[in-house]
């Protein structure tokens, strides 16, 4: 995809930079939601996470919910979520995740492509991809 001035548009993902048992690189929402299922939050760092999230669910939609087959691994093996770059209103909040991950010693990189994969979704906001092989 290109800009009108036809320089490219870079999609971005904050994301593990070690694959998980499944062979998958875990997004930042799966890593902080990972560590509230273990019950290693504090107080604070939940309520954090539940008025995140639920201020996400509210701001953009959950893809699987338009397409239930958007994240099956047989359908689309691997496939993951990225922001547009226009998507700054909802990169702009992925810090308090990140300084979570930080104070629990998970690493969690951003990256950025052109090109991330064959689009399985779209909206105003996000790409889902089944990654390049």
């Amino acid at each position: 995809m290109t800009h009108d001035d036809g320089t490219a548009v870079e999609y971005v993902r904050f994301q593990s930079p070690h694959r998980n048992s499944r062979g998958h690189f875990t997004g930042v929402f799966g890593l902080v939601n990972t560590l509230a299922r273990q019950g290693r939050l504090t107080g604070e760092q939940e309520s954090f996470r539940r008025a995140g999230n639920r201020w996400y669910d509210d701001a953009y939609a959950d893809p699987s919910t338009v397409d239930p087959t958007v994240y099956d691994d047989a359908v689309n093996p691997g496939a993951m979520a990225w922001f547009k770059p226009t998507a700054a209103h909802l990169i702009d909040r992925v810090p308090g995740y990140l300084a979570i991950l930080a104070a629990h010693g998970v690493d969690c990189r951003m990256i950025r492509s052109a090109d991330p994969g064959r689009i399985v979704y779209e909206d105003d906001v996000q790409i889902v991809v089944v990654p390049h092989p």
